[in-house]
């Protein structure tokens, strides 16, 4: 799966975000359509080949007001791709490109 299918499904409202994070998502304040947002100007840069729940991957993308969000998606192959969490990155573990962990 490449980013440009998963944005394809999302652009299509073909995805679901996990019932046990969707208070996660609302407790951070952010909207249904920063995640589409973040995704479709998104790119993948960590895969999770070997995640228990599947295969799945952290997205960077921006939203329209240029926040910096972290999505996970899985369940990629799909009819619907799941939205496992979606959160800020937090500059304490990232580095200042967002994509980047810092080393401990």
């Amino acid at each position: 799966m490449d980013i440009e299918a998963i944005q394809t499904k999302v652009r299509g409202g073909k995805y679901i975000v996990s019932f046990t994070h969707t208070e996660k998502v609302r407790l951070r304040k952010i909207e249904a359509k920063e995640i589409e947002e973040a995704i479709c100007k998104g790119t993948i840069i960590e895969p999770y080949p070997d995640d228990p729940r599947g295969p799945s991957y952290l997205i960077l993308g921006f939203t329209s007001q240029n926040r910096p969000l972290h999505v996970v998606c899985g369940r990629i192959e799909d009819e619907e791709i799941l939205i496992i969490t979606a959160y800020e990155p937090d500059p304490e573990e990232w580095e200042a490109d967002w994509r980047t962990r810092k080393r401990g």
